[in-house]
């Protein structure tokens, strides 16, 4: 992902970041904490190993999550979220609970306790 240069403001460079259908779960995957890439293809339903890939590695180039590789065999890598991660977690935190009141107002509730939140 190439950052802009020039923004009209800063919610601008936030949402180039996390612009998309995959970024903010891949987020909120890992707000649950250090995952590996099988894992977290497992946990995001409908994302191709490709797609994942190539978040990831534009979430790493942004500064929001971070990797650690295991030198050892077999290879293990382990994302993680950054202290930037973790910031822009709280938004996308606050995005999730207005989803969960407009699915409440939708009555999608079976939805909501299937997932466990509620």
């Amino acid at each position: 992902m190439k950052m802009r240069s020039q923004y009209t403001c800063p919610l601008e460079m936030t949402h180039d970041i996390i612009k998309g259908k995959w970024k903010p779960l891949i987020i909120w995957q890992l707000s649950k904490g250090g995952s590996s890439l099988s894992a977290l293809k497992k946990s995001i339903r409908g994302i191709s190993q490709k797609m994942l890939v190539q978040h990831l590695n534009e979430l790493l180039e942004c500064g929001v999550i971070g990797k650690l590789t295991n030198d050892g065999y077999p290879l293990k890598s382990e994302y993680f979220l950054t202290e930037r991660g973790k910031r822009i977690f709280g938004a996308i935190s606050i995005m999730q609970s207005i989803g969960i009141e407009m699915m409440l107002e939708d009555d999608r509730e079976d939805f909501l306790k299937e997932k466990g939140l509620l």
